[in-house]
């Protein structure tokens, strides 16, 4: 399988074939306040060696959906369903220590804020020397040896020395470089990065975003970017997942949805994106509205309630759940209007705008 996005089925379905394969995945957590469904049948695939972004506003299910495939739902009140495949192995309906056993080994992240995720009582070398021990039986000088080898890899200066530092001594920039040496001490196949760039000056971006190109392309892994920042995502990805209020409303390469969007929700983020390499003729144009609330989900389409051309669907907007279809080439869109429709739309009065 290509790395398309999918509809989940209650049709027998065949083995994966894709190295991380999402099916159908739900994840909704009960509260006072009613059913909270953050991720809402979401699917996609991704091969070795690809690099997919997902973007949406926040509320839209990102973090929520990587967390999901990492397994550390287990254990909390979220109600997780569907299927999760890595490497031929289903992670939903594992137990929490065979999920524990591939996370590091064969799996992992790269958190949103560092200063938060790595401990301050410990030592940057200590932690990465853990990390590196749990999935490897070797001594503490060597996995310390790793953990120097690690912080030579992703360019901290000195790092014989800067092993013994703690965190709150590193710069945002390299604390971010420890996490990503953390991450990748055990060569995991998937990686995945929740706004690894968040907070950091863009010259720091732009090398935290080489450093991880460089080392996918070394160990040949997989890497999904979470991220709000579509240049980001221009620059560093494959292929593009947009999602909307816990479902995929787009998928195709970057190409592809940059330059032919099919979504109106795709046409707003667009529009409010500032471009460098052209004169921009017309005002920057916020999507209207707000997100929608997960516990009161706007029936029909979710984006509905903040599209313009609600009005040309005929009434199915507020009354029907589009489905995830393919448009052509495998780009996939979660839209009411028909491909003739959003291509006029788009060439007529997205288009001149961008």
């Amino acid at each position: 399988m290509s790395s398309a996005t999918l509809e989940g089925t209650s049709a027998p379905r065949p083995a994966p074939t894709a190295f991380l394969e999402v099916r159908d995945l739900k994840i909704h957590f009960p509260t006072d306040d009613g059913l909270v469904k953050s991720v809402d049948g979401l699917s996609f695939g991704l091969e070795k060696g690809k690099i997919l972004g997902i973007v949406g506003e926040s509320g839209s299910g990102k973090s929520v959906t990587s967390l999901g495939i990492l397994g550390l739902h287990k254990g909390t009140r979220a109600r997780v369903s569907g299927e999760v495949w890595l490497d031929g192995t289903e992670l939903v309906a594992a137990t929490k220590e065979e999920v524990r056993r591939l996370r590091g080994l064969k799996m992992a992240m790269i958190f949103q804020d560092p200063l938060s995720a790595l401990h301050p009582y410990f030592t940057v070398g200590a932690q990465i020397a853990e990390a590196y021990r749990i999935h490897n039986d070797v001594s503490k000088s060597a996995a310390r040896k790793r953990a120097i080898e690690m912080l030579d890899r992703v360019g901290i200066p000195t790092p014989d020395k800067r092993v013994d530092d703690y965190p709150h001594q590193f710069s945002g920039g390299m604390r971010q470089r420890a996490m990503i040496a953390m991450s990748l001490s055990c060569n995991p196949e998937l990686l995945i990065a929740d706004e690894p760039t968040t907070a950091l000056d863009v010259t720091v971006q732009a090398q935290i975003l080489d450093l991880m190109r460089d080392l996918q392309k070394e160990f040949g892994s997989a890497i999904i970017m979470i991220t709000h920042d579509l240049g980001v995502v221009a620059e560093f990805a494959d292929d593009i997942l947009v999602m909307y209020g816990g479902k995929a409303v787009e998928y195709g390469t970057v190409n592809e949805v940059f330059y032919e969007p099919q979504h109106p929700y795709t046409w707003g983020l667009l529009s409010s994106v500032t471009r460098l390499d052209r004169v921009r003729q017309a005002r920057l144009k916020p999507i209207a509205g707000s997100p929608p609330s997960l516990i009161n989900v706007p029936s029909g389409c979710s984006f509905h309630p903040r599209c313009p051309y609600e009005p040309q669907t005929g009434g199915k907007g507020s009354t029907v759940v589009p489905e995830l279809v393919d448009s052509g080439n495998g780009h996939m869109v979660r839209c009411h209007l028909s491909a003739r429709e959003r291509t006029d739309l788009f060439l007529e009065h997205v288009k001149p705008t961008l």
